[in-house]
């Protein structure tokens, strides 16, 4: 089975691709609803311990955690610590079920895979990508953010440029769905004659 690991800066349309991958019949792991899920279930009484104060109804507040934990980078390492191991064992769970299925290709949706080292744990890397103008009206559009906050989130991420020279294919989301579609065909075609080469 290989796999495949979906990246890109926010508001280049990487969500979108995922579910253009689905429709394609590939299994799509995504990490940020892997999170989400833990912090509404096993993992809130073990955030709630180590941090008093930071989940309600029996789920993790997200902005409460947010702010406790984001000046402290003691506190991050402590969070990671709970959170990995438990988003590890959701990663193998999906694996094994797209396995049993018989999947020939799975998707790893990875917001922060080149950030964390991940693109050793794929075979191929598909980073998703759009002009910085469009990039800033979709993020805006959204209106949970202002221009500041995605200033800051951009800062923080890998540049798009490097992004895409560190890509085995790259996805151009600036045109609409059916150029998206027909570049995840092709790219399918493709990665089946790759050789595995995770570590």
């Amino acid at each position: 089975m290989l796999i495949l690991g979906l990246t890109g800066s926010i508001g280049m349309g990487k969500s979108t691709t995922a579910k253009l991958f689905i429709e394609a019949g590939v299994p799509v792991y995504d990490a940020d609803a892997a999170v989400h899920q833990l912090y509404e279930g096993e993992a809130a009484p073990v955030i709630e311990a180590a941090f008093p104060g930071t989940t309600a109804n029996g789920k993790v507040d997200r902005a409460k955690l947010s702010a406790r934990v984001v000046q402290d980078p003691v506190a991050i390492k402590q969070l990671e610590q709970i959170v990995h191991p438990m988003l590890g064992a959701s990663r193998q769970k999906f694996f094994a079920d797209a396995e049993a299925a018989g999947a020939p290709i799975v998707v790893l949706d990875i917001p922060l895979l080149f950030e964390t080292g991940g693109e050793k744990r794929v075979d191929a890397v598909v980073v998703v990508t759009t002009s910085p103008e469009l990039q800033r009206e979709r993020v805006l559009a959204r209106g949970t953010m202002d221009a500041a906050k995605l200033e800051a989130i951009i800062a923080k991420q890998m540049p798009d440029a490097e992004k895409r020279k560190r890509a085995d294919f790259i996805v151009d989301t600036s045109h609409g769905l059916d150029p998206v579609r027909a570049r995840i065909r092709d790219i399918l075609a493709e990665v089946v004659k790759m050789p595995q080469r995770r570590a």
